[in-house]
C-alpha cells in the first residue's frame, strides 16, 4: 500500500456555548483541520487537529505549511505501521506535534483498516467496554454553573470540570466550586481548572477555602514547579494538563509529586503513537489519565475514544466526547454519551463514516 494523495480541509467548529476560561481566554468558534490520506488500494485514512487560540503553541494556520513540508516523505510511503513513518517525519521536521497529530491519526486509521480491525485492537486491545466521561462547565456565574452541573448529572454524568478564573475574583471561584459540589452532592468527582491562569497565592487561597469539599485542582499555574507548590500548600490532589506534553514533562510532574492525574491530549503529544507511549508511562507511574484532545470534532473524538478503550480501567480517570460540545457534525453514526459513559466506534479503523458532502471539495491537495 502506498500513499498517493494528501487532502486538507479547514472547517469552523462552533461551540454550543462559549467557553470562558481564566486570563480572558474564550473558546467559541475554532478552525479544525481535517486531513485525508488516500492510497493506491482505494483505502483512505482520516485525521483531525483543532488548536484552541491562545491555549498552546499551536495554531490551525500552521498545519497546512507543516504538512506541505512533510508531503514529500508521505507521498509514496507505506502507511502501515505508523510509528516508523512518524519517526522519519520527526527527523525531517523537528517539533510541530499538532500538525503531525492529524497525520498520525490518519496513518493509524489506514493501518487498522488494512488489518480489518477496529483501531483499539491495535492500540493494546479493548480493555474496557465503555469509558467514564467528564462534563466541562464554562466559567460563568456560580449559580448557573451549578444549574448546568445538575442538568448534566441528571443525564448520568459523575465527573465535572469547573472552569475558574474568568472573573478575576478568587472568592467567586470558591463559590463556583462550592455551588457545584452542593449541586451534585458527595461522591462525584469535581475539579477546578484554571488553564494556567492563576498564580500560586490565589490558587492556594481557593484550594484552602474548599479543602473540606473533596475537590481536585487542575493546572492552576503555567509551570510544574508552581503547580507543585499549590499542591503542597493545599494538600489537594492535582491534575496536570498544559504542562504535560511529552515524556520529559510527565517524568518531571511525577518527580514533583503533583501529577495525581494528567490530561493526555493527542495533538499536544503528536498523535496516537506518542500518546500511547505516554499512556504506558502513566500506567507505570500510577497517574490517573484523562485521554482526550485540545478540541475538535468527530474524527479526533473517534481516535481518542479508541485509545481510551485500550487503556486499563485502573489508569483511566475519564475521557471526553469533544464532538458533543461543537457543531457541525462531520460524520454519521458516531458514538454518543449514555448515562455518563461512552463506547468507542465498532467498525474497522476509526469506525466512523465521514460526511463528504458536508466537507465539500478540499482546500488543498498534494499528490
Amino acid at each position: 500500500m502506498k500513499i498517493t494523495r494528501i487532502a486538507l480541509w479547514h472547517v469552523p467548529l462552533t461551540s454550543h456555548e462559549t467557553y470562558y476560561m481564566a486570563g480572558g481566554k474564550t473558546c467559541a468558534t475554532t478552525s479544525s483541520v481535517i486531513l485525508r490520506l488516500d492510497t493506491d488500494t482505494g483505502l483512505s485514512g482520516w485525521g483531525e487537529v483543532c488548536p484552541i487560540p491562545h491555549y498552546l503553541p499551536a495554531y490551525a494556520g500552521g498545519v497546512a505549511p507543516a504538512v506541505a513540508e512533510m508531503a514529500p516523505l508521505l507521498l509514496g510511503a507505506d502507511p502501515v505501521g505508523p510509528e516508523a513513518l512518524m519517526a522519519r517525519l520527526d527527523r525531517h521536521l523537528i517539533g510541530h506535534p499538532y500538525a503531525k497529530s492529524a497525520i498520525d491519526i490518519a496513518l493509524w486509521d489506514l493501518t487498522a483498516q488494512a488489518a480489518g480491525l477496529p483501531l483499539f485492537a491495535l492500540l493494546g486491545g479493548r480493555a474496557v467496554a465503555d469509558m467514564p466521561l467528564y462534563h466541562s462547565l464554562t466559567c460563568v456565574e456560580p449559580g448557573e454553573m451549578a444549574r448546568m452541573a445538575r442538568e448534566a448529572q441528571g443525564a448520568g454524568m459523575t465527573q465535572f470540570q469547573v472552569k475558574l478564573g474568568a472573573s478575576g475574583d478568587w472568592q467567586v471561584d470558591v463559590e463556583r466550586l462550592a455551588r457545584v459540589r452542593e449541586a451534585v452532592g458527595p461522591g462525584p468527582l469535581v475539579y477546578g481548572d484554571w488553564n494556567c491562569g492563576s498564580d500560586t497565592l490565589t490558587a492556594s487561597r481557593v484550594g484552602r477555602a474548599v479543602a473540606d469539599l473533596d475537590i481536585m485542582l487542575e493546572q492552576p499555574c503555567p509551570t510544574i514547579a508552581e503547580c507543585a507548590a499549590v499542591r503542597d500548600a493545599t494538600r489537594l490532589p492535582m491534575k496536570l494538563d498544559e504542562t504535560a506534553h511529552d515524556i520529559s514533562s510527565l517524568l518531571e510532574g511525577a518527580r514533583a509529586g503533583c501529577m495525581d492525574a494528567v490530561a493526555l491530549k493527542l495533538s499536544k503529544f503528536g498523535g496516537l503513537s506518542a500518546t500511547r507511549r505516554a499512556r504506558d508511562l502513566c500506567l507505570h507511574l500510577g497517574a490517573r489519565m484523562c485521554i482526550e484532545d485540545t478540541w475538535g470534532g468527530d474524527i479526533t473524538t473517534a481516535a481518542l475514544l479508541h485509545l481510551a478503550a485500550a487503556t486499563p480501567a485502573s489508569g483511566l480517570m475519564n475521557t471526553c466526547d469533544l464532538a458533543h460540545y461543537v457543531g457541525p457534525a462531520l460524520a454519521r453514526d458516531t458514538p454518543k454519551r449514555h448515562k455518563g459513559r461512552i463506547a468507542p466506534p465498532e467498525g474497522t479503523g476509526l469506525g466512523i463514516a465521514v460526511d463528504h458532502d458536508r466537507l465539500g471539495p478540499p482546500d488543498l491537495c498534494h499528490d
